[in-house]
C-alpha cells in the first residue's frame, strides 16, 4: 500500500490517496485513534463520485469512524472489460425493450464480483495494518452484489448496510441466505433501473435475524437526507459494541 497524496479537510479530517498494487483508493481518517472501520462502496469511478464519497467519510468520521474507497474493475483509469462493456450494453437494450435480463446480468455481475470481493479483502489487510485503524469493520453502500459476497466470505464485517439500488444475479440468492450479520438495507421505491421485487424478494432471502429495510418513495437517486443519520445509528450501535465481532 502506497500513499500518493495527503490533505487534512476543512473538516479535521486526514484524507489520504493511495495505491495498491494496481488499484487506487482513498482513506479518511479521523483525529481519534484507533478507528473503527467503513468500507465505502460505490458503483465505480472513484473521481465521478468522489464529492459523494467525501461527504459519506465527513460524516463518518463526526461519529469516530475511519472510511476508505477503491476503484472498482474497470472503472476510472482501470483497464475495461470487453465482456462487461458488452453486457451492460445489452442490459439497456433488454431493460428498454422489456425483456427477460437474468443471463445478462450474471455475465455483467458475477465477475465482477470475483473480482472486486478479493481486491476489497487486500484493502482490509493493508488498512488494517495501519495503527490509526482498528475494528470493527462495516461495508456501506455500493454494488449489492459486492456487499453480499463480502458478508459471507469476510469474517472481519461485523455489519453492512446495502443499498437494493443494482441487479444482483439469481445465484447470489443462495448466498444471502448465508449471511447472518446485522443488515440495514435502502431501497427507492421507484427506482427506474433496479426491480423492486426482487429487491424485496432478496431481503427475505437474508439469513440475518436482524435486517431492517427502509423503503422510500422516488428514484435512484433520490434518497432522503435523514436516511443518513439513521445509517449513522445503525453502524454506531454496531461497531462501537464489543459483541459486534461475533457472527
Amino acid at each position: 500500500m502506497q500513499f500518493t497524496s495527503e490533505r487534512r479537510l476543512d473538516s479535521g479530517v486526514l484524507e489520504r490517496e493511495f495505491t495498491l498494487g494496481e488499484i487506487p483508493g482513498i482513506l479518511w481518517t479521523p483525529t481519534e485513534a484507533p478507528a473503527p472501520l467503513i468500507l465505502v462502496g460505490h458503483p465505480g469511478d472513484v473521481r465521478r463520485m468522489y464529492p459523494r464519497l467525501a461527504g459519506r467519510a465527513t460524516h463518518a468520521a463526526r461519529d469516530g469512524f475511519a472510511s476508505v474507497a477503491i476503484e472498482l474493475p474497470g472503472s476510472g483509469d482501470r483497464p475495461r472489460s470487453p465482456v462487461a462493456e458488452q453486457a451492460r450494453a445489452g442490459l439497456r437494450r433488454a431493460l428498454a425493450a422489456g425483456e427477460p435480463v437474468d443471463e445478462i446480468v450474471d455475465a455483467l455481475v458475477l465477475p465482477l464480483v470475483d473480482q472486486a470481493v478479493p481486491e476489497w479483502q487486500a484493502t482490509l489487510d493493508a488498512v488494517l495494518g495501519l495503527p490509526e485503524i482498528g475494528g470493527p469493520v462495516g461495508f456501506s453502500g455500493g454494488v449489492i452484489a459486492i456487499g453480499i459476497r463480502l458478508a459471507v466470505v469476510e469474517p472481519r464485517i461485523a455489519a453492512a448496510l446495502l443499498f437494493a439500488g443494482s441487479f444482483v444475479p439469481r445465484a447470489m440468492f443462495e448466498e444471502a441466505r448465508q449471511i447472518t450479520i446485522p443488515l440495514h438495507v435502502l431501497l427507492q421505491w421507484d427506482d427506474e433501473g433496479n426491480d423492486r421485487q426482487m429487491a424485496l424478494d432478496l431481503f427475505d432471502a437474508f439469513g440475518s435475524t436482524e435486517k431492517t429495510l427502509h423503503a422510500n418513495l422516488g428514484g435512484h437517486t433520490g434518497v432522503p437526507e435523514f436516511e443518513a443519520e439513521a445509517s449513522a445509528q445503525f453502524f454506531a450501535r454496531h461497531l462501537r459494541q464489543p459483541s459486534a465481532t461475533q457472527r
